[in-house]
């Protein structure tokens, strides 16, 4: 056994916890769209958070950055992320269905032109996006208009749900670059060829570097505006905001991040992420361990 399979017990819980996704996925898939997505958003939110653990993380998130949010609306977030989360999973493997709501989308925001201006005069673009809302929504739509949106995607440790993710997402367009040394360099050779690339960037990293968000420091990645300043990359913030019906989606597109040096460029990222999870509290995925937050410090 390599240095990087996991041990048996965790590839039997990987294995039995795949199973049963695909099971759930399979009989969503055979529901009408409509249904489908609003079903898919309450099953996860009623009945897989709370056993995974979701709405406690919810709750311990917000406690450390927004201590004084009424209980009330604590609780609504605890039920809602983790529905809007259902519902983005449903869509991702949805394909078709999903990519036909995408491109009626309205792009709203000043990076719409600066993607087109870029992009006419044949330089590299990197669209930064986050957990906010439905993240393939947006690059389904900018494909649709003609811009080939790479996309780079972190393996998940569920081998097994990693196999069929990348799958769906590749439905909604490639190419898809791994992160990782073969994925790096094939991304580096698509924004040489003047190509754009889509990166989130609102996830823990614990090599990074510790910038402001919701008013904590939080380890994040400086490659993004890194390989925008190499190779003279717009750098683009844009997001897949969910309508008010739960089913629709609206493409915010920031303005273009100026290039000074990483870690003022990055923390420009965050800011204007920030003031739009502030918008749609609902719609950021709460979930994740964004701070690594000690239970004490909640």
């Amino acid at each position: 056994m390599s240095a990087d399979t996991p041990p048996l017990s965790t590839r039997i819980a990987h294995y039995t916890s795949n199973l049963i996704i695909v099971g759930l996925i399979r009989f969503a898939l055979l529901i009408p769209y409509e249904k489908r997505v609003p079903m898919m958003g309450w099953l996860v939110s009623h009945v897989i958070a709370p056993i995974a653990g979701w709405r406690r993380r919810v709750r311990r998130n917000l406690a450390y950055v927004l201590p004084d949010l009424p209980k009330a609306e604590v609780e609504r977030l605890a039920r809602a992320v983790p529905d809007n989360a259902g519902r983005t999973l449903i869509e991702i493997y949805s394909g078709q269905e999903m990519v036909d709501r995408a491109i009626r989308a309205p792009v709203t925001g000043p990076g719409l032109a600066k993607l087109e201006a870029a992009r006419a005069a044949g330089r590299p673009v990197i669209l930064v996006t986050g957990h906010m809302g439905n993240y393939t929504a947006a690059r389904a739509a900018l494909m649709h208009r003609g811009h080939m949106m790479g996309g780079l995607y972190r393996r998940m440790s569920n081998a097994y749900f990693n196999t069929h993710y990348v799958a769906a997402m590749e439905k909604t367009g490639k190419p898809m670059f791994e992160q990782g040394r073969k994925g790096m360099v094939e991304m580096v050779r698509h924004l040489k060829g003047g190509g754009v690339l889509g990166i989130l960037t609102d996830l823990h990293f614990g090599a990074g570097e510790k910038l402001d968000f919701f008013g904590k420091p939080a380890a994040t990645s400086l490659v993004t505006a890194e390989l925008a300043l190499k190779f003279d990359a717009a750098m683009i913030p844009v997001y897949g905001l969910r309508a008010a019906n739960g089913l629709d989606f609206e493409i915010v597109m920031q303005d273009e991040i100026a290039h000074t040096d990483p870690v003022t460029m990055t923390q420009q990222v965050n800011d204007g992420l920030e003031q739009l999870v502030r918008l749609h509290m609902d719609q950021w995925f709460w979930i994740h361990r964004r701070w690594k937050v000690d239970p004490k410090a909640a």
